[in-house]
């Protein structure tokens, strides 16, 4: 990833220019003399430039449609927060594996959404609700928000919302380094700031429209410095040639970025690579020449909770996979706390 994403096509919903933000976007994206077209609704992106199904899917992800978000009742989003907070779907990256693809299927553009006062006042509803409990708002459920919000600031205006709550925490991670604009965020420690890792193998091969692993470990070490809450996905975990010291050179170099007083409240979640057979008939159709390993004869299934089974490594990898990881994380961030590993 050279730069931050400049989108080569935005859709506007005409509502969305009732709210400031969509005003100021329009009048940036016009002043970065992007191709603006118009559309009825945010769900109903048609026409898409391309001559093939492979050229309309990549287009799709360089475009930006910007609109409202008509739902304001959120999704649950366990076990990371109570609920996932909407403020944009889809992702510039173009991650083999990821969930996405088969959860947007016809729908892989961008969108924002630019009712923002809305969308925090109903989290506001949510944690008026559960007080005084502390709710949990996980951003990043449907998009990699970071990778946009160089160019809304939706996420640096959420920050500095929670950071005024009393019962709430904001929560997201990301795969991009482009996080200069949310250091001086009037954050109040109640965000806290996730970057996925991985090795550099699954990042070269698989994570293509990212930032490297040095980029994203540079920028951690960054947020660290500007006092967030820090916290680390590594996802998914994944079998390959020299696996073993491709992991333990990630944790080797995270160790030498963070400095030693930012680690008492380090988090890690861990997550091994898995797919599904409607997963791997879309990753197959979108990436063609992909290295991701797919084989079912290869892993155990495991039923999903919603139907759809899974494939996962064997038991006696799965058990590898957490020796190394455990081992990793012992060494070099005793502190830390594993949330999960699955």
């Amino acid at each position: 990833m050279r730069g931050p994403f400049v989108p080569q096509l935005v859709y506007f919903e005409p509502k969305a220019l009732d709210y400031p933000l969509g005003q100021q976007l329009l009048e940036k994206f016009t002043h970065m003399g992007l191709e603006i077209r118009y559309t009825t609704s945010h769900n109903q992106i048609r026409n898409l430039p391309g001559d093939s199904d492979a050229q309309r899917y990549r287009i799709a992800k360089a475009t930006l449609v910007v609109g409202v978000r008509k739902t304001l009742k959120f999704d649950t989003s366990k076990p990371s927060a109570e609920y996932a907070i909407p403020f944009a779907t889809g992702c510039m990256g173009h991650c083999h594996y990821c969930y996405l693809q088969t959860t947007m299927g016809s729908k892989p553009y961008i969108r924002t959404y630019v009712n923002v006062d809305e969308i925090l006042a109903a989290a506001d509803e949510y944690m008026l609700e559960r007080a005084p409990d502390i709710t949990r708002f996980e951003a990043s459920c449907t998009s990699d928000i970071v990778g946009i919000d160089h160019l809304t600031h939706t996420l640096k205006r959420a920050i500095e919302h929670f950071g005024q709550t009393e019962h709430g925490k904001l929560r997201f991670v990301t795969k991009f380094h482009h996080v200069d604009h949310l250091l001086d965020a009037a954050h109040h420690g109640k965000t806290r700031f996730r970057f996925s890792i991985n090795a550099d193998y699954v990042i070269k091969y698989f994570e293509p429209g990212t930032s490297s692993l040095e980029q994203r470990i540079q920028a951690a070490g960054k947020v660290a410095r500007a006092g967030y809450p820090l916290g680390f996905i590594v996802a998914p975990i994944y079998l390959h040639e020299g696996w073993q010291a491709g992991y333990e050179a990630m944790f080797a170099r995270l160790d030498a970025e963070l400095d030693k007083e930012v680690r008492s409240d380090i988090t890690f979640e861990f997550i091994q690579h898995r797919f599904t057979k409607p997963a791997k008939r879309v990753i197959e159709q979108n990436y063609p020449m992909t290295k991701l390993e797919l084989d079912e004869a290869k892993r155990r299934y495991k039923w999903g909770k919603y139907g759809i089974g899974k494939y996962i490594y064997q038991k006696d990898e799965e058990e590898q996979i957490k020796q190394v990881l455990h081992s990793a994380m012992q060494k070099y961030f005793p502190q830390a706390k594993l949330e999960y590993f699955t």
